[in-house]
């Protein structure tokens, strides 16, 4: 039963909450259970947010979330919804039938490319890959791409222009979770390097996002959530923080490029084993 907020910064360090920039409209309109998970797209000196619409409660069907929409003159608001979704979930049987995740839009050859995850999210069924809708303006319609899914691995969506072709962080979950995927054609995606220490769910600032550049000149800092910041169940709850890195072609930070990470023992020996696992290694030892 989320609300999306907003908050602004002179720097990116410091953040000042402004308060609710996308409010649940009334059932049964699409977002009325809850609205979150937004990006944002600046077309023709207009502002358009992208986000998640529940229709019900997250996991009785899956995720029953379609893309709906809103936009406004100033990225401040007041914000106005669009009637419907602007991205449905896929038929019955298709990839993305029970959620779509994480929209999120770029500008690739004068169209709006809205990159998104889902999963096929029943319980002991869970897939996760990435699929791409795209459309002439941002009103839609939005057709999706018939090589869906683009990415097979990956829970958390960010992409951005580099060279003449589109980056993929491929952060959680399946076979390629780890790695930064580049497709030349914004559409075939291929591994371009193995990473560690992913921001979890990044919102990357790309200076070139919406410029339909030819000449992508990657990134170097942007948001991310950690999702139970407290360690505790009983006071659960996200934060947002600022991450950094050198994905640009336009700096060459050495402290930045180090790939091996040193972590404390205690942090390996806090993913030890559980009862029932050492119930079945000492059963299997006998």
């Amino acid at each position: 039963m989320c609300e999306i907020w907003y908050a602004t910064s002179e720097d990116g360090f410091t953040w000042e909450e402004k308060g609710v920039a996308i409010p649940r409209p009334p059932k049964p309109e699409v977002g009325w259970r809850s609205v979150s998970t937004t990006d944002i797209l600046k077309w023709k000196g207009k502002y358009y947010l992208y986000y998640q619409g529940f229709m019900e409660a997250s996991g009785k069907s899956g995720d029953h979330c379609p893309v709906a929409m809103s936009y406004s003159d100033s990225p401040n608001g007041p914000w106005t919804a669009v009637k419907g979704a602007v991205i449905e979930n896929g038929a019955e049987g298709e990839w993305d039938q029970y959620a779509i995740h994480d929209p999120y839009p770029l500008i690739h050859d004068g169209k709006v490319y809205i990159y998104y995850k889902s999963a096929f999210n029943r319980p002991g069924n869970v897939w996760v890959a990435g699929g791409l809708a795209i459309a002439d303006n941002p009103m839609g319609p939005f057709k999706k791409h018939p090589l869906n899914p683009v990415l097979n691995s990956g829970h958390e969506v960010a992409l951005f222009p580099f060279k003449e072709g589109v980056a993929a962080f491929v952060i959680k979950d399946g076979n390629e979770h780890s790695t930064i995927q580049y497709a030349e054609d914004w559409v075939n995606f291929k591994i371009a390097a193995v990473s560690e220490l992913f921001p979890y769910a990044p919102g990357s600032y790309v200076p070139d996002a919406f410029t339909d550049t030819k000449d992508g000149r990657g990134i170097t800092w942007g948001l991310s959530h950690f999702i139970n910041a407290s360690g505790s169940s009983k006071t659960a709850h996200s934060i947002l923080a600022r991450f950094d890195c050198d994905l640009s072609r336009d700096i060459n930070d050495k402290e930045m490029k180090h790939t091996r990470n040193n972590f404390r023992p205690e942090i390996y020996f806090s993913k030890g084993l559980s009862r029932k696992q050492k119930e079945r290694i000492l059963k299997n030892n006998k």
